[in-house]
């Protein structure tokens, strides 16, 4: 039985690589610890519903401003990634069978919390024909049946060995907000997100909006891996190019001595600059600082995406 607490299990993939030096993180990414009674309620919620979070399986540095608040992402189809992407801290193997009660577990648990905008996102299955998009849809029309008003987002997993039409599963379920994170310049996929393709992940994004114009589209990318500041900019015009309506952009973060090494802690008044480089490209929202992450803030943000697109629209 494998221990998921031991980075040598969690990681097998990673287990011989040589260690890679995480240097010193700078002031502005320093977090306060978790806790307090908002954290632990929705901690509660999350055990007694036997649900996983990305929160905690990735280690992202917001988890205890965002738990206070009663916000977590929710993480489906298990705890275990048949990818093993150099920078991420979700374990990787062979998943286990799907659970068809989950839909209706996380249903309940959003009920609970009484969220307004919830995220779901889920490990890649490439072990499953469809990549779980069923999985996907069971759980947005679940959420529905229990939470009509709770708004829906979605971060995905890329598809890449599916049928194209397994996406059209996903956006007939309408998610309000549909999220496929490019994570890097195309230049650095071969060393820190090998098991995809850079191009697929665009036209992924891009055929949402074929298939449904009125789903917000969404993606993001983190920044200290090593990638040229014209190759950021490149990017986003490629996303402009897909329609994407929402980008983020966030700090790499090492979570072990055995991830990708973290290239430099790029300043905050760099990522204004990409943010004001974005809003000129045409995005609807931008999130760009160093602990942007792509669920941070993001019952606010659909809001004003929200609002961005009504503007746009004449409608405002």
């Amino acid at each position: 039985m494998r221990d998921l607490k031991i980075p040598e299990q969690r990681h097998p993939e990673k287990a011989h690589r040589p260690d890679q030096a995480q240097p010193k993180k700078p002031d502005w990414i320093r977090v306060k610890a978790p806790g307090g009674k908002g954290y632990a309620d929705t901690r509660r919620i999350m055990r007694d519903n036997n649900l996983v979070t990305v929160c905690e399986e990735a280690g992202c540095p917001n988890v205890g401003e965002c738990w206070s608040q009663g916000h977590a992402t929710m993480m489906i189809m298990g705890e275990i990634c048949t990818r093993g992407c150099t920078f991420c801290n979700i374990a990787t193997g062979r998943p286990d069978a799907l659970d068809a009660f989950e839909p209706g577990r996380v249903a309940h648990a959003v009920e609970k919390l009484g969220l307004n905008h919830v995220v779901i996102t889920s490990v890649d299955r490439d072990d499953l024909a469809d990549g779980g998009a069923e999985h996907f849809a069971q759980t947005i029309r679940a959420i529905r049946h229990r939470s009509p008003s709770t708004t829906i987002e979605i971060l995905t997993p890329d598809f890449l060995k599916c049928a194209p039409e397994v996406l059209e599963v996903v956006v007939a379920s309408k998610p309000d907000v549909f999220n496929h994170n490019l994570e890097t310049v195309p230049g650095l996929y071969p060393e820190v997100r090998p098991g995809a393709r850079y191009f697929h992940s665009l036209r992924l994004l891009q055929r949402v909006k074929e298939l449904d114009p009125s789903i917000f589209t969404k993606s993001g990318i983190m920044v200290g891996l090593g990638e040229p500041e014209q190759q950021v900019r490149q990017v986003m015009d490629d996303m402009r190019a897909a329609d994407i309506d929402f980008l983020t952009i966030g700090q790499y973060l090492q979570p072990t001595p055995k991830h990708h090494r973290v290239d430099r802690f790029v300043h905050p008044d760099e990522f204004a600059s990409y943010e004001k480089a974005a809003y000129g490209k045409g995005f609807l929202m931008v999130s760009a600082t160093p602990l942007t992450r792509s669920s941070y803030h993001a019952g606010d943000d659909f809001a004003r995406l929200r609002d961005a697109r009504q503007k746009k629209l004449g409608l405002a």
